[in-house]
């Protein structure tokens, strides 16, 4: 998708807050924040299952579709292989293609606390 200049992108689904830019992924990390981005596309039936298991699970992540912003598919690519390889997650900068979510959830456990259920009651 191209944007024309001045105009805002399509804006992505951030689950637990509210919406989130498309463009949250600039530099490259994917979260320069310390988040979590799920990148997917659709009719994939593996980031259908993960997101799904993801919506449950209770963690704050942004989701975005690679088929819509090109940006989202270059990085993909440029962490796995030079292939648009989906589900791929970023937890804190840290690259993930093909996770399970235990390894989402060991993952934000270790780099990414505050992403928890819990560390939103505190």
């Amino acid at each position: 998708m191209v944007v024309p200049k001045g105009q805002q992108p399509r804006r992505e689904r951030e689950w637990g807050f509210a919406m989130a830019d498309g463009t949250a992924h600039e530099g490259g990390s994917g979260d320069n924040d310390g988040g979590m981005v799920v990148y997917w596309r659709p009719g994939c039936p593996y980031c259908m299952k993960l997101r799904l298991r993801l919506r449950f699970s209770g963690l704050t992540y942004t989701e975005v579709n690679i088929w819509r912003n090109p940006d989202a598919a270059a990085f993909v690519r440029s962490v796995a292989d030079g292939n648009e390889t989906v589900p791929t997650v970023t937890v804190a900068g840290r690259a993930m293609v093909n996770p399970s979510k235990r390894r989402i959830t060991d993952a934000v456990r270790s780099h990414a606390p505050h992403l928890l259920p819990d560390a939103k009651n505190t």
